[in-house]
């Protein structure tokens, strides 16, 4: 599924044009769309009173044609038109005056009294006023309308609030939103979902999210490299587990990973392997932490470092680990290392002692990005297939910025990064990116608080070893160790709540996860529906 800027959206839109698909079909289809989610939501519209916020442009004409299936349909529709449409020459109010479906206009609606009537009465609103093409800020009567619904809604939770395209107010691409922008239940996204959905601070404002077909040909978007990840992909990905394999068939994960004082994140990286499938799994620890670790997980076996300070990693490590790699086929290195001066010589010898071709696939994660980013010149030494994972501090030192500008520009610089460094990185967060060296982008449409918790990217960088372990590529191990991550969140807090979960709970619920999407069961993100047709143009 595509994910467009504004701009890119105009621009499939003019090539659909070119090829027969004239505005009016396009928005025929949209708006039929929407009354069909409506009609979803609702269960039966007969009879059910629902209010449309209908503003200039396409989008206010969109709505116009949902109002008109509504009523068809039985609904009891009032709309609340805040532009002049000229009304003679406006296809689709002409079409709803024909049916006498009732309306006022914003402007000559003293003190709102008419609108406040038709809220008060009203089940649903359908927020069809400003589309993607809105810069500037909400003032006026739109304001004013739009403040009633959000105080309706607070005193009647029950009424739901269906957004066309996106929430009015909220920017298509960065998802910024003016103060007045309300907070749907469900955003019906046209065509192609919209950047700005899947960004804070209007990820927060756009509900459950379902993008529809409007009949753009598939051919249109193939030049567009941001997509999300949908389940069917991940399905399509996962490893095979043929019934008469053995731990060999799944491969060997390496884990360089912990200290004394990061015990744990050696754990849980070591965890996140298993739990994905991996066939076996060592941690190469020094001596001391050993006796800590074998308690925890029976499971791991273990590759002792020679000995030095307790608990230090230190660059004479690196040999010992070196000469065993022949053996596994994911190394993950970093969790709970430290910063110290011996265990960044032990990460910059172990990493750029790698060969391109004939080492095994890697996986950089926490203290091994910060060493990196303390490195200068890295990305030309790090020869090996590698996928990076850092979380927005870390890749504000990788890049040297803050994190407030990595969070504005999220794709971008995953996308931007990928390219420089010649690696796969994924930017954890709230919607997680994965971008590839080639300019393919994939955005993980999972945001969940209870992942926000120490060692959880620890249990990531361990299944997307896992997952390389068991063959996949970088790009494909990223995407799906991700996408397994994030769901395992979303079982764990089904069970759990978002307050108080921790990172052990969402590596017990990966092989979850995993059954699940096997099994094709039911899995939050992003609704995809073809327009069903079943209310042809008049």
């Amino acid at each position: 599924m595509k994910l467009v800027t504004s701009a890119q959206m105009r621009e499939l839109e003019r090539r659909a044009s070119g090829l027969g698909l004239s505005a009016e079909l396009l928005m025929e289809k949209a708006g039929l769309a929407v009354a069909q989610e409506v009609r979803k939501l609702l269960d039966r519209v007969a009879g059910r009173r629902i209010l449309v916020l209908v503003g200039p442009g396409n989008n206010g004409g969109d709505g116009l044609v949902a109002a008109r299936h509504l009523d068809d349909w039985g609904a009891s529709v009032t709309l609340c038109l805040t532009a002049r449409r000229h009304q003679e020459g406006d296809l689709n109010l002409r079409r709803c005056r024909e049916r006498d479906i009732p309306y006022f206009e914003a402007e000559g609606d003293p003190g709102l009294a008419s609108f406040r009537r038709a809220l008060a009465g009203s089940e649903l609103v359908i927020d069809a006023l400003l589309g993607t093409g809105n810069l500037r800020p909400i003032a006026g009567g739109v304001k004013e309308i739009l403040a009633l619904v959000a105080e309706a809604k607070a005193q009647r939770p029950a009424l739901v609030v269906v957004a066309l395209d996106l929430p009015s107010g909220l920017d298509a691409d960065s998802g910024a939103v003016d103060p007045a922008t309300l907070v749907a239940d469900v955003t019906v996204t046209l065509g192609y979902p919209k950047r700005g959905l899947f960004a804070f601070p209007g990820a927060d404002r756009v509900g459950r999210i379902v993008a529809v077909d409007i009949g753009l040909p598939a051919h249109l978007a193939g030049d567009i490299r941001v997509s999300l990840v949908s389940p069917e992909w991940v399905r399509t990905h996962l490893p095979l587990r043929p019934q008469d394999a053995h731990k060999g068939s799944f491969g060997r994960v390496l884990v360089v990973a912990g200290s004394r004082q990061y015990v744990g994140a050696a754990r849980l990286a070591c965890a996140g392997a298993l739990r994905v499938g991996a066939g076996l799994v060592t941690l190469a620890v020094p001596p001391d932490i050993q006796p800590l670790m074998g308690g925890m997980m029976p499971e791991v076996t273990y590759l002792p470092l020679p000995p030095e300070e307790p608990g230090l990693a230190h660059p004479a490590a690196a040999e010992a680990i070196l000469g065993r790699l022949a053996e596994y086929n994911a190394l993950v290195v970093g969790p709970g290392l430290g910063r110290e001066a011996k265990a960044a010589g032990l990460v910059r010898h172990l990493l750029f002692s790698l060969a391109a071709a004939g080492s095994p696939a890697l996986v950089l994660d926490a203290d091994a990005l910060n060493i990196l980013a303390e490195t200068p010149g890295w990305p030309a030494q790090l020869k090996a297939r590698a996928v990076l994972t850092p979380h927005p501090g870390e890749m504000a030192r990788l890049r040297g910025l803050t994190v407030p500008q990595v969070q504005a520009q999220r794709l971008e610089l995953a996308g931007e990064a990928a390219r420089e460094w010649g690696q796969v990185v994924a930017l954890k967060g709230a919607c997680t990116v994965v971008a590839a060296p080639d300019g393919e982008s994939q955005l993980c449409p999972f945001v969940n608080p209870g992942l926000a918790s120490g060692g959880t990217g620890d249990v990531l960088s361990g299944a997307i070893a896992g997952l390389l372990a068991q063959g996949l590529s970088p790009q494909a191990a990223a995407v799906c160790g991700v996408y397994l991550h994030g769901l395992a969140g979303e079982l764990a807090w089904e069970e759990l709540g978002d307050a108080g979960m921790v990172a052990s709970d969402v590596a017990e619920q990966l092989p979850r996860a995993i059954r699940r999407l096997k099994e094709g069961g039911k899995v939050a993100g992003v609704t995809w529906r073809a327009t069903d047709g079943a209310a042809a143009m008049p």
